[in-house]
This record gives C-alpha cells, structure tokens and sequence, in this order.
C-alpha cells in the first residue's frame, strides 16, 4: 500500500465538489458553495456535496 501525502491529499480533496443530480466533479471554494453561486457545467444544479475522503483499511 502506498502511504498518504498530504500534499496530494489536498490536492485532490480540497475544494472539490460532486453534484449530488449528474455526479459530475466540480472544483470551486466552499464561499460560493455555501453562497448557492457555483453551479454544475453539465446540468445546472446548484447541489453540491463535498467530494468523499476514501477510507484506508
């Protein structure tokens, strides 16, 4: 198993975002997440989740 870097860690955590209707990957910041401004490019939908951290065994 490899070992977890927190820089690549960040990298693909931080800031992204899934839209909960076509599950598409949106990366923007949580101000405009919380403030409904980001939207989803595929379909429109301004509901979004933060992306989920995978568990290590």
């Amino acid at each position: 198993m490899a070992s977890k870097f927190p820089e690549a860690e960040t990298r693909l955590l931080k800031n992204v975002y899934v839209c909960r209707k076509c599950k598409s990957k949106i990366r923007t910041t949580y101000a405009k997440v919380k403030a409904r401004l980001a939207k989803c490019r595929s379909c429109g939908s301004k509901q979004l989740r933060p992306k989920n951290k995978v568990k290590s065994k």
